[in-house]
Formats: structure tokens, sequence, C-alpha cells
């Protein structure tokens, strides 16, 4: 059944050099689209590969004295050992020098040849080698070339005898396609730049080129190889069967596309180009383009032609496959650009993956082996917070589908996220520690809810970190069962299921803390105690709820704190309070601190602000508390 499959596509990327983390983004992106069909019972195709024909190639290898085949070869191990240790699970990798390919495009040309959609002319005009583009509506008597619109690099003048594809015989349908199918396009923003594209007129595609012979041979004109970017589009079909008489059967199964995945830099080709071919080829349209955003290392876009790579292999040996997973899928929002940098993979590591799920598991399983609760039963009849975090687990698992219908997977993950400080405050309100001996009914009722909330939120997780979620599940007793829809399960799940609990590893190992700052020099000027009414308006005292704490293990005095000041945002808060507060005890309090304080190094971390403290009289700091009722952010008077 048609509505039971799911087929998804990255773009294919480039042989010029091994994969760097832009590739890895898309083909993640890919992988979390594929995982969460099969949680909803859906059979899936994920179609992945390499694009290897043109100029730049030839070039390239020309460079390194070799020839063009062998040149692409020696890059698609790289691509297969990153794509394996990343979990990629993808049900074919594509070459567009492979042989049922090329076969493909050829018929593709034919077929639009006899319909009158290809003609032979002369082209003559700009051409960006690099992105293996024709610079359209350039004037052709300039004698210097525009800037390329896609990377902004220099383009050389070409002339020379050209198939062309009837574009523009396809501009009222592409733009009636559009109005019809708004979704087709996500996010939203990216359909209007489409739109506008059309609408200031298309003109006719060049899709051979003579000056060049490594590609697909032409069709009927051997003088001819096909233009790279028709090439690489009909990946999509040849790569589930098309042209293939003994796989007829499965390229109508699987076309068309549910999902195709891209950077926005190609979107014209996708949103365009592409969905005119398929109309000439009286083919259905894809369902979905989702075009994310470029990573950017400081103020400009990753690419290896920049040399500004991040390579995925140094990343994996640091930090694993499902850490570097969860970070792009988590921080990296699709809507726009997206910075990358170590120090944010490193938090986002320590505080949402170590503290506030690893952490979570590790405490629950220990606390109950300690108690000797290995079985757990959900009870009779649950208490009215657990019954809440029930609820709360509903309605989250509802709003992370619709979400992932969406493909706003980073916002689905924020709402995993919500709900994982939600079962920690649950965890830490009951304080278990202490019913183990006061109140043991409940005590293994707050267990039980624990274990349920965690598998949930395994399930929930196992597209982006299929390794770590696995071994959470098996830490519950359970295992991932793909047979039925996961997610409908989660939604009518009643909170009767049966754990039990084994001991694990930590799921997730906190980064090594960088080495210790020298400290800042300190002005040794006296100075006097006494301050005038001007230097205490300049100190801005707010009002902030801690909402994540923890030790610096190689500090005898600090914590660190996550602190929510409301509108004002969250920061990072290191305190020398370690003597006199667990992490434990300070989650959820509120308390005063100096907003406007300069940033400092400690421990090579910055703490942006500084936590008031009381001292009393046998020396020991007591919080400053601020009640409840007074939103966070709110400035002290």
């Amino acid at each position: 059944m048609k509505n039971k499959k799911f087929y998804v596509t990255t773009p294919i990327y480039y042989v010029t050099a091994k994969p760097h983390l832009g590739s890895l983004y898309s083909t993640v992106l890919a992988d979390v689209a594929a995982r969460w069909a099969k949680l909803q019972g859906k059979k899936t195709f994920f179609l992945t590969g390499t694009d290897e024909h043109g100029q730049k190639i030839a070039q390239a290898a020309e460079k390194v004295g070799k020839k063009p085949q062998e040149f692409v070869d020696s890059f698609i191990p790289a691509y297969k050992t990153i794509w394996q240790e990343y979990d990629i699970d993808y049900s074919a990798f594509i070459r567009t020098t492979d042989e049922h390919h090329k076969k493909a495009v050829q018929e593709c040309v034919t077929k639009l040849l006899q319909k009158g959609d290809i003609y032979k002319s002369h082209y003559s005009g700009w051409y960006c080698t690099p992105c293996e583009t024709f610079v359209t509506g350039a004037e052709e008597v300039a004698e210097t070339g525009p800037a390329c619109p896609t990377c902004g690099r220099e383009t050389v003048r070409v002339s020379e005898e050209s198939y062309f594809f009837k574009l523009s015989a396809y501009q009222d349908k592409l733009l009636d396609f559009y109005t019809n199918n708004p979704n087709f396009v996500t996010p939203k923003e990216r359909i209007k730049e489409v739109v506008s594209f059309v609408k200031s007129g298309l003109q006719d595609l060049s899709i051979s080129r003579t000056t060049i012979s490594w590609g697909v041979p032409f069709s009927q004109d051997s003088e001819h190889v096909v233009y790279v970017w028709i090439d690489a589009l009909l990946n999509y079909l040849s790569g589930i069967g098309y042209g293939q008489q003994d796989k007829e059967q499965e390229f109508n199964y699987w076309w068309p596309a549910n999902l195709q995945i891209l950077g926005k830099d190609i979107v014209r080709f996708h949103a365009v180009y592409w969905p005119a071919l398929l109309m000439a080829l009286d083919l259905p349209l894809p369902e979905k383009l989702l075009v994310h955003g470029w990573i950017k290392v400081g103020d400009q876009k990753m690419s290896k032609s920049l040399g500004n790579v991040i390579d995925p292999e140094i990343l994996f040996e640091n930090y694993g496959a499902d850490a570097v997973r969860f970070y792009l899928v988590r921080a990296m929002a699709i809507t726009h650009d997206s910075p990358f940098s170590i120090d944010d993979l490193e938090r986002h590591i320590t505080t949402d993956l170590c503290n506030d799920l690893g952490n979570l598991l590790n405490r629950m399983i220990t606390l109950a082996h300690k108690n000797s609760l290995y079985e757990v039963h959900a009870p009779q009849n649950w208490s009215e917070k657990s019954i809440d975090l029930r609820d709360q687990s509903w309605t989250m698992v509802q709003d992370v589908a619709n979400y992932m219908a969406d493909c706003s997977y980073h916002m689905a993950l924020s709402l995993v996220w919500r709900y994982i400080n939600a079962v920690n405050s649950y965890f830490h309100e009951h304080e278990p520690w202490k019913l183990a001996k006061s109140n043991p009914k409940l005590f293994a009722e707050v267990i039980s809810a624990t274990s349920h909330s965690l598998y949930t939120i395994a399930v929930l997780l196992w597209p982006i970190m299929p390794q770590k979620m696995a071994q959470l599940l098996q830490a519950l007793g359970h295992t991932l069962q793909l047979e039925h829809n996961s997610i409908e399960h989660l939604q009518n799940n009643p909170w009767q299921q049966i754990f039990m609990l084994h001991q694990t590893p930590p799921l997730f190992e906190k980064p090594k803390e960088r080495e210790m700052q020298p400290e800042e020099q300190k002005d040794s000027t006296p100075v006097s105690n006494d301050i005038a009414i001007d230097d205490v308006v300049k100190v801005e005292l707010r009002v902030g709820q801690i909402v994540e704490c923890e030790e610096m293990t190689k500090s005898e005095k600090l914590l660190k704190m996550l602190v929510d000041f409301g509108e004002c945002g969250k920061r990072q808060i290191l305190a020398g309070v370690k003597k006199f507060f667990s992490p434990e005890t300070l989650i959820n309090k509120k308390a005063t601190f100096v907003y406007n304080l300069k940033p400092r190094k400690m421990m090579g971390l910055e703490s942006h602000g500084m936590m008031l403290m009381a001292e009393d009289s046998d020396g020991n700091l007591k919080l400053v508390e601020i009640d409840q009722s007074v939103p966070s952010g709110t400035r002290l008077k």
C-alpha cells in the first residue's frame, strides 16, 4: 500500500574530497526521517550516493594525475565508512557512474527528444565550473563574467553547441503546481524564492556539453555529454529501478519520493528544473522538499572549496556517533543557517545528554537496585502527580509527531527535552531515596513512572540516537519493536508495562574539561568600601531559576548551573558552593543573581553572572531564595 511506504533521498555528493559535516548533516536528516517512518510501521527506502561527472571532476583528477574514474573511485570508501560509523542505514548508495544510472539518463533524454521537449541550439554565456552552473540573465557582451549567484566565485565564458530542455514551456504549470501544493517546499520561506524566480521568466535550459568528455554520452549524439545537473537529478529515479525492466514494479511502488532533502544552495535545481523534468516525463512529482540552511563556521558557509570544513571522522573519534547526530538535529535549525562550534557541542553533550538524560537513567537504576527492586510493575492505581506525568507524555508524543511530520526536527527535540526536565523534576520532588524506607509502595510507583517515561523518551529519540536509545531500552528490559506503529502505541500507552532494570554503563561521557585558564590579573590598588548611588544603579540584580546544576569534577568548590532568566534568556553560571550544596538541592530553586557581571573564566569555562549567598554564624552558606511567584528575570529594586 502506497500510504505504508516512505521514500527519502539525500542530495548526491560531489566527490572531490571526503564528506564533510555539511554532507553528514543532510544525510543524518534523511536517516532520521527514514527511522521515524519505520517507527510508524512503514516500509522505507533511503537513497544516497555520489555525483561523479562533470568538468570540475575532470579538472581535479587531472591535477593529481589520475583518470576521472580512478579519481572518483578513491573517495567512495570514505563515504561508506563514515556513513557506517554514523549509523546511516541507507537502502542504496547510487553513483552516477553506475551503468544502470547512465542507461536511465539516456532513456529519459531519448523520451524527451521524441516528445520535442529537447532541441539543439547554441549556447553563449557565463559558466561557474565549481557549481556546474550556467549563469542566466547576465550581459553576454561584458568583458568579465558576473559572480556566481550561488558561490560568489568568478565565472568563465562558454560558447558551444548545446541541447536545450524547454523549461520555459513549463513556467505556468510550475506556478499552478506551487499554488495547489503549498507544502511542496519546507520551510515555507523557501517557496517564496522559488515562485519569484519562476515568475521572473524561465529560459530554456542547456543540458549538454561538447567541450568535456567526462559524462553520460548524450542519446543519439556522441559529440555531446549530458550536463551534470540533469544527470544528477535523475539519480532519484534510477536509484529505485527506473529504466530497468526487471525493476519496473519496484519503481512504480516507490515513486514518487515522499521526502527529498537538500541544502538551500541547490533549491532552484530541485524546486524548478526537477519538477519540470518530471512533468515532461509524465511522472508524479515528489511530495515534499526539505530545504535546510547552511552550517557556518564563523561567518562563512562551510564548504570544501572554501577550505573551512569540519571532518566528521574527528568528531566521531572524540564524541561518538550518537552525540554528534543529536547535536546536528538539536542545534541546527532547518529554517536558517546555524553556527557550529565545539564549545556548543560539548555543552549540549554535558547538559542535555549526560546531566538531563544519562544521569536520570543511572540514578534511577542504581537507587532501585540498592533497594532490591529489579522487576518493576505498574501500580493498580496511580497517584495524581504520576497521572499528570503520564498525561504530559501523551500530549508530548502527539506534539512531537506533528513536528516530525513537518520536518521540524529541532522543535520536536525541544519538546522531548522539556518532558525530560519534567521527569527529572518529578523524580527530585518525590525524593525516592527517602521513600525507599518511609513509603516503599510510593517508591516503586516513582520508579515505574520514571521507567515508563524513559521508555517513551527512548522510542522517540531512537531515530536520532539509535545506538544509545537501544542501550537505554535494554537497561529497562525492552527492545524496539518495529513491526507495528510505535508512535500510535505511545499515544495510547496505558502505562501498564513491566520493566526489568539492568545496570548499564553511562549512556554518555562528558567531554574532557579544558585545561585551567590563567587567572586574570588583579588590580592591587586599594579602593574605598564606600560607593556612590551611581555605582548601585549599575549593578543589575535579577531573579533566576536554576534549571540545571552539576558538579565540576576537577574542582573542589565549583558547581556549574544553567539559570533561566525568563525573557532575558538562559545563562551558564559557576558558583563556588560545592561544599555546601549538592546539585539536586539547587535545581528549580529561585535565587538572586548579579546579571550584568563581566564574564569570567574558571576551569576553562565562562561564568556569566554571580549568585548571591548569605553566611550563617557557623560559616555555612545559605541560599538567598526568592518566592516562586516572582517571575524569572525580574529585576530587583
